[in-house]
């Protein structure tokens, strides 16, 4: 396997903006339009996550500008996946969503990173799907979850791109995104949703692994979704959901010795479907490798 850097290092955030056509594209929690949405309140929450990245863990803040054209673009999380050295440009779901790749695309190449295009169309992607909000990169392998915005080509042209690790396959169950009901809290540890369909997600994650992975459950699904990231500073950092979102999740949180912990609202993304880390791709691009 290629030397990489131990997970959670990271040294750049890439982010973009809440448009005012926010909850235009008929997001995930919008589909009978009874959500009620505050661009306001979407902006000042968006805003205290970037001050949270940028000012508190120290990473280097890199903002597209939104766009209105593109009103689920701030879920930036789903158009890239990045490991090292590499980008893999995904390919959403939602043909309307596919035009947001390539603001994406030119950052990743400001940034020297060797990018990757699954393919524009069907006959150079195959009718590949991915989206990187069912891709969890756990540091040593990858899971991606089969849901309604990722298939197994998807899985597989990701497989093709990071060809060091292992990358497994398991359904989403009991959630619309595999990081909806589970993500990383630190380098062998996965948060993870109390729900039924959350533990037989991870009961297939665990069959289909070699290496044990410390477990944290937390009460309420809407609190799985963290952000981990070991900042400049080396200091242990979790951007997680704070009380007033999750407040039976917060003693769950506790439990992590020695971290940061920075509560970060994420209430109206997360009424379209999102969740924390759907809000930026995070890239490391000093390679400070132990």
């Amino acid at each position: 396997m290629a030397n990489v850097c131990p997970y959670g290092f990271f040294t750049h955030a890439v982010v973009r903006g809440i448009p005012e056509t926010f909850g235009k594209g008929e997001g995930d929690g919008q589909e009978n339009g009874e959500t009620s949405l505050d661009l306001a309140k979407a902006q000042r929450q968006f805003g205290c996550l970037t001050g949270a990245l940028r000012q508190k863990v120290g990473l280097q803040l890199i903002e597209i500008p939104p766009d209105p054209e593109l009103p689920e673009s701030w879920s930036i999380e789903d158009v890239a996946v990045i490991q090292g050295d590499t980008a893999l440009i995904t390919r959403p779901f939602k043909q309307q969503r596919r035009s947001e790749v390539e603001a994406v695309r030119r950052v990743m190449s400001e940034l020297n990173l060797t990018v990757v295009e699954m393919g524009a169309d069907e006959g150079d992607s195959g009718g590949a799907t991915l989206e990187g909000s069912d891709v969890l990169f756990t540091g040593r392998e990858f899971f991606v979850g089969i849901s309604p915005h990722t298939n197994r080509r998807g899985a597989e042209v990701l497989a093709d791109t990071f060809r060091d690790f292992a990358v497994s396959t398991v359904p989403v169950c009991g959630g619309a995104r595999l990081k909806n009901i589970c993500s990383m809290g630190g380098p062998d540890t996965v948060i993870i949703s109390n729900s039924e369909g959350a533990k037989k997600t991870l009961r297939m994650m665990e069959q289909l692994t070699d290496h044990h992975y410390e477990v944290l459950t937390v009460p309420e699904e809407s609190a799985a979704n963290c952000i981990y990231i070991k900042g400049p500073s080396k200091r242990d950092f979790l951007l997680h959901r704070p009380v007033e979102e999750c407040p039976d999740s917060i003693s769950a949180f506790q439990k992590l010795q020695d971290y940061t912990l920075l509560p970060t609202a994420c209430s109206e993304a997360a009424k379209l479907g999102a969740s924390l880390s759907s809000l930026c791709l995070l890239i490391n691009r000093k390679h400070t490798y132990f």
